[in-house]
């Protein structure tokens, strides 16, 4: 028992290590700096090797930097890095913990997964210096996961107060990322390209940290300089789809029916003028993370196989699957021969039916757990790149075949305790959360299957 402890130990230390090497590579000033190139009065935008787009300081007037994000505070850090003096001001909003000071650049601090008051502000503050924009300016633009929550600036004739009780739904019925942030773009003055309409027809450069699965531009924080595919029919179908049409607030559902009828222009589409001075460029992404990861596994012993960066769904679903991946490396060495660890990215979904404490990344170790029970020498871990997995101070947590066991002794039940949704408790008792304050990243959530 004594070398099983000792093992278990050493996993959780390599998944630590692991996670941590996904982390760096996906900081977010550094994956700035990639994409700007300097030379006196020359400014080039690239991806790679890739030339997108040149400028001439000389011809510019002024330089403003907007953002929104839990990571748009260092990436409007590597903006000041690279224009200096040549910046005129700015205004970036990041939830609240997560700020930093910076010498031209406003940081505000906001609410987040739920919209206050906070992020209100700092919305109107951001368009209106959109709206101030000339032709000869140039905006730089720094978007990253959590801006949808961080830039609540609710349709002409919706409170935030609607906005937030929506949102409280759609978060708890099961809908994905796309189909939430669908909704929002709808009911938003600034989201679904609606604030590259407010900055032309000066220039922008839109550079994006994706925190969606498959890097849809327009789902990252609800593409406020993107074109919206998505349509009030869209989002009328979603409402109905969870059960939500007649329990969200009434001037909300009035709203949707005067979009249906043509009373409400949609938000901009493709080939809209309004896109026609815009760059947009994701500068990060989660595929980026479990390519890192790979390679820290391999330094650590372990063969690592990437499964997918495009893992969705009920957190509970996914999570015994990736626990018969377990089973099945520890049983036949297949798809990949112990030491190995197997590495998938996205972002699930939780149905919440009770009250407890917790995120879908402790959800989802809490499911495998019990699906674990007695195997030896497997390790399942999932943790969210920003640090913050759901209402709480963890980033997610850790689980082994003896989880259930452990929680027995300490006189807490695993099942019970997954069908309150309250993971939180039982991993703290055990001392398996993964804590690491505010990252200042965000690319959705990153899962190890760990076998000796």
């Amino acid at each position: 028992m004594l070398n099983d402890d000792v093992r278990l130990a050493e996993m959780k230390e390599h998944a630590l290590a692991i996670f941590h090497a996904a982390l760096k590579a996906v900081e977010p000033r550094e994956a700035v700096l990639k994409s700007l190139a300097r030379s006196a009065d020359m400014l080039r935008i690239v991806s790679g090797k890739k030339l997108l787009k040149r400028f001439d300081l000389r011809k510019i007037d002024q330089i403003f930097v907007v953002g929104a994000g839990k990571a748009s505070a260092p990436m409007a850090e590597a903006i000041e890095e690279v224009l200096g003096n040549r910046l005129s001001a700015g205004v970036v909003v990041v939830k609240t913990g997560h700020g930093l000071k910076l010498r031209k650049t406003t940081v505000l601090e906001a609410g987040h997964p739920i919209p206050d008051e906070a992020g209100l502000a700092a919305a109107q503050k951001i368009k209106t210096i959109l709206e101030k924009a000339g032709p000869h300016d140039l905006i730089f633009s720094v978007i990253s996961g959590g801006g949808s929550a961080l830039l609540p600036l609710p349709a002409r004739g919706l409170s935030l107060a609607d906005k937030q009780v929506v949102t409280k739904m759609l978060l708890g019925c099961g809908a994905s990322i796309q189909e939430i942030n669908a909704v929002r773009k709808h009911l938003s003055q600034v989201k679904g390209g609606q604030l590259a309409r407010a900055a032309a027809p000066a220039a922008v450069v839109n550079l994006m940290l994706s925190d969606v699965v498959g890097d849809d531009l327009d789902t990252i924080a609800s593409g406020p300089f993107v074109p919206d595919h998505s349509t009030f029919q869209e989002i009328a179908a979603i409402l109905a789809r969870y059960e939500l049409t007649q329990k969200i607030p009434a001037v909300v559902r009035e709203y949707v029916e005067r979009g249906l009828h043509g009373q409400i222009a949609e938000n901009p589409k493709p080939g809209a003028p309004e896109f026609e001075k815009v760059l947009n460029l994701i500068v990060g992404s989660n595929y980026q993370a479990l390519l890192a990861a790979a390679g820290a596994a391999r330094q650590a012993g372990y063969r690592p196989l990437i499964l997918s960066s495009y893992v969705t769904g009920e957190t509970r679903e996914v999570a015994k699957v990736h626990a018969a991946l377990a089973k099945e490396v520890r049983a036949s060495g297949h798809p990949v021969r112990p030491p190995a660890c197997l590495i998938s990215g996205g972002e699930t979904t939780v149905t919440l039916k009770g009250q407890g404490k917790g995120g879908r990344n402790q959800e989802f170790a809490l499911a495998a757990a019990l699906e674990l029970d007695g195997w030896q020498d497997v390790l399942l871990f999932s943790a969210g790149t920003d640090g913050t997995d759901g209402d709480t101070d963890a980033a997610g947590a850790m689980a082994d075949g003896q989880t259930c066991t452990r929680a027995r002794q300490a006189g807490m039940s695993a099942s019970q305790h997954l069908e309150a949704n309250d993971s939180y408790p039982l991993f703290a008792r055990l001392g398996d959360l993964v804590m690491t304050g505010p990252t200042r990243t965000n690319v959705m959530d990153i899962h190890l299957v760990m076998v000796q």
